[in-house]
């Protein structure tokens, strides 16, 4: 496994800074916001693409994907009734794909709670078909490009539209596609009345991506989760990808939050 961290949690640093420091606190990887970067990911030059690109390499740290790809992105939703907002939606995750791509990393991960939830009059599943039918195209963008789309399963209190692992399985399943999978998060598996452990295992080999954090919205370590179990599950599912450091709470700073969690990660993972 490698090991990762959120940009986001760098606030008001550089990119450049952000790689450097990331780098010197032992990670592998960086995962991109692309609202620190632009608005709309269509707003980020060719040119500026190769720079972040290039500044990752010169650091000597990988960019392993984006996420919270729809924030500041206006106007998308993905179970909109509106076929207009869709459509434009759809489109929208196909530049996603591009861009992800073009910085050298291969990971969507789609949260984006708020662009998803059933709104009122809207049945469970006509809402499932709308969003199957928004990323219908972006998953063959994402075979073309050598991108996995991962569907993230959140809690209940964060939306209402695929709140558990095996729910989000059977939604990704149904394009028959390596480009489309999941990504299990500590913090939204907490929301299971499975045992998290148990959710890594059930899971096995049909999820791309993992995220490290706490319920509390704070890093690895910060809070009440233990590691150690999850660490165990993921090893026995022979996972082999990127465990990334993602919170929500940012007050203890940022060089506190990457170098705590990272040295947590390398007691609980046993490195």
């Amino acid at each position: 496994m490698k090991f990762g961290i959120c940009n986001e949690i760098f606030q008001g640093w550089s990119l450049d800074d952000t790689f450097a420091y990331a780098k010197k606190a032992g990670y592998d990887f960086v995962e991109i916001a692309p609202f620190t970067v632009a608005k709309y990911v269509t707003e980020i030059s060719a040119t500026e693409r190769v720079r972040i690109r290039d500044s990752a390499a010169r650091a000597g740290i990988g960019i392993s994907g984006l996420h919270w790809v729809l924030v500041q992105a206006e106007g998308m939703y993905l179970t909109s009734p509106d076929a207009s907002v869709r459509t434009k939606t759809s489109a929208y995750f196909r530049e996603l794909v591009d861009c992800c791509a073009d910085l050298g990393s291969n990971r969507i991960i789609v949260g984006s709670p708020k662009q998803r939830n059933v709104m009122e009059g809207v049945a469970y599943e006509q809402a499932w078909a709308w969003a199957t039918d928004v990323f219908r195209d972006a998953v063959k963008r994402a075979e073309d490009r050598g991108v996995v789309i991962c569907f993230e399963p959140l809690a209940p209190a964060e939306t209402n539209f695929v709140n558990t692992a095996e729910e989000g399985i059977r939604f990704a399943a149904q394009f028959g596609s390596r480009a489309m999978s999941i990504i299990l998060d500590v913090k939204a598996m907490c929301s299971e009345a499975k045992p998290i452990p148990q959710i890594i295992r059930e899971s096995a080999g049909r999820f791309e991506y993992f995220h490290a954090n706490d319920a509390n919205l704070k890093g690895p370590g910060f809070g009440e989760v233990d590691f150690r179990p999850i660490a165990a599950a993921l090893r026995e599912t022979g996972y082999d990808g990127i465990v990334s450091v993602e919170v929500f709470k940012f007050e203890e700073g940022p060089e506190a939050i990457a170098t705590q969690s990272r040295n947590y990660l390398r007691e609980t993972f046993g490195e």
